[in-house]
């Protein structure tokens, strides 16, 4: 095999392996970057300003576009066509996937809370799960470089929940809609605090990103840069070096390695041609996403690791977790009929609430062990084709009371943590292959009592709030009714965690695998936890820190 011209094969180029590759090419090192996805412009591609009546079903979700028809997913989604994957006996799960350049940072909510000192060190506190092999102290400066070039905006509160970040980092929210107002009034009356939402969205221009001037949906892409993705940032700054080199539609198949256990190649399918391609490689970034990386894993079997690469601890595909999903919404009266003006501000919540319960949780008074928050659906938004059940009739009678109606609506959805289990893992279904010949992933899915009891709670902490705000709910569904199924909240990780030992653990705290020194995972894998938030700034802050160790190893030839 002829020696490679580069330094580091990056697999993916989503949230963890553009970061990767952004630090690795900022640092002298040659980078090839395998996308399994078609190439993507956002400048190009992003509909910003058309409107529903310009798409069919005026916009509305359909099996293959489930977010809308502009949704910035393309050839992606819940089910990828010739790209299947199983579920074991009475388990539901649904896995996600974005087949291009940039993988779901083109799509994501830009939610970016930082993890705590409580997320970090869950076991220790409550015994469920596995802790972070270090606190939060490490990761902190690296959150604020992070913060910095990806630019996000919120409010430094002091709150337990919400580290702060120094002074300077953040850029400055938007202001509080009227309806959030009410809500944050509402929670206070019950002892319950709300802050601005930390989001991947410019509220100031950085380079030649522009600031987000409040126009439409971040779910479309954003082809101006405001709103964070890779491919208007990391992707495009790596290449400035020259030392990036990008490789799409190239599905990974395996990470091959030599009668010593050393990775030496990257085998892949081009999915133009079909053809299956090997490239050597000195050193390998895992970065497909959680699931997609621990599928490759498992399927590099040899002689050496039988049950698949890096898989000596046997937890290669277990301890998957999601975060729990359900909501509320209720018509507030005090609401209706109000003046109609703007309210679109950068498209989601500009207020949330955090998890407040650390104390209570301390002392034993709550019946689940991790925290989960509200983010508020409010406001006057472009009408879409959803009517409520109480609208009826028709003429002005149904005109008057839809104006009356319009922006009265608040919605809280709960984002949870879930704590892993025995019965929540994957596996190669060695009995179906998908339309590259690669056999597929097969889920096993249960939710807990613990994330149960954490969704009857949220459920009833959202009537409170609601009805404090003066609306009328009659009774709320079982929380088996209200939880999301598992991957619809598309936050999984946890299926190769890192550890401070190989007998229980895939990675060490560089997200280097404990049986080959030249193989690294950067995707949310990695995660030890799966805290309430959003996972995709953690996602890179931890690939910035460790694509910067994973370049001084190389420096020092230890790699």
């Amino acid at each position: 095999m002829i020696e490679p011209n580069y330094d580091v094969v990056v697999v993916g180029s989503g949230a963890g392996g553009a970061m990767a590759a952004y630090t690795l090419t900022r640092a002298g090192k040659k980078v090839l970057m395998l996308e399994a996805g078609r190439d993507y412009d956002p400048v190009k591609e992003t509909p910003m300003f058309n409107t529903a009546r310009e798409a069919p079903l005026l916009g509305r979700g359909t099996p293959d576009k489930p977010f809308g028809f502009f949704d910035a997913t393309v050839d992606g989604g819940w089910e990828v066509p010739g790209e299947p994957y199983t579920t074991g006996k009475d388990s539901e799960f649904r896995w996600w996937r974005a087949r291009m350049l940039g993988g779901r940072t083109n799509h994501w909510g830009r939610y970016s809370l930082r993890f705590s000192e409580h997320d970090f060190k869950g076991y220790s506190r409550d015994g469920f799960g596995a802790d972070w092999p270090f606190e939060y102290a490490e990761l902190a400066p690296w959150y604020d470089r992070t913060e910095a070039l990806v630019g996000v905006c919120g409010t430094n509160t002091g709150l337990d929940d919400m580290p702060d970040s120094a002074p300077g980092v953040l850029q400055p929210p938007p202001k509080p809609r009227v309806p959030e107002l009410l809500v944050a009034a509402a929670a206070r009356k019950l002892g319950i605090p709300s802050a601005p939402m930390h989001r991947a969205i410019l509220t100031r221009p950085i380079d030649n990103r522009a600031a987000c001037f409040y126009a439409t949906s971040c779910k479309r892409g954003c082809s101006i840069g405001a709103a964070f993705q890779t491919t208007t940032s990391l992707l495009p700054m790596a290449r400035a070096t020259g030392n990036l080199e990008t490789i799409t539609d190239a599905m990974v198949r395996s990470v091959d390695v030599d009668d010593q256990g050393t990775v030496t190649a990257v085998t892949y399918i081009d999915k133009k041609s079909g053809n299956s391609v090997s490239l050597p490689a000195r050193a390998v970034v895992l970065a497909a996403s959680a699931c997609e990386s621990a599928r490759v894993l498992l399927n590099s079997k040899s002689s050496q690791f039988p049950d698949g690469l890096a898989n000596s601890s046997g937890q290669v595909g277990r301890n998957i977790m999601d975060s729990t999903g359900a909501g509320l919404s209720a018509y507030i009266p005090a609401l209706r009929g109000r003046p109609v003006y703007n309210e679109d501000g950068h498209t989601a919540n500009h207020l949330f609430i955090p998890w407040w319960g650390h104390e209570a949780q301390a002392n034993g008074e709550l019946d689940f062990a991790r925290g989960y928050h509200f983010e508020m659906g409010t406001g006057f938004r472009d009408p879409g084709t959803w009517s409520p059940p109480s609208l009826d009739g028709y003429g002005p009678d149904m005109k008057r009371q839809a104006k009356q109606d319009y922006g009265a609506r608040v919605g809280l959805a709960l984002r949870g943590e879930m704590v892993p289990n025995e019965n929540s893992y994957m596996e190669i279904d060695e009995n179906v292959q998908d339309k590259w010949g690669i056999p597929v992933v097969k889920f096993h899915w249960k939710w807990s009592e613990q994330e149960l009891n954490q969704v009857a709670h949220g459920l009833r902490t959202a009537k409170d709030i609601l009805t404090t705000m003066g609306a009328s709910i009659p009774s709320l569904p079982s929380p088996e009714e209200a939880i999301r199924k598992g991957g619809e909240v598309i936050h999984e990780v946890g299926s190769t965690r890192m550890g401070a030992s190989p007998e229980d653990s895939v990675t060490n705290q560089y997200g280097q695998t404990w049986d080959c020194n030249n193989l690294f995972v950067m995707d949310g894998g990695v995660f030890a936890s799966n805290p309430h938030k959003n996972c995709t700034l953690t996602i890179m802050t931890l690939a910035m820190r460790n694509a910067s160790w994973l370049a001084g190893q190389l420096d020092k030839g230890a790699i």
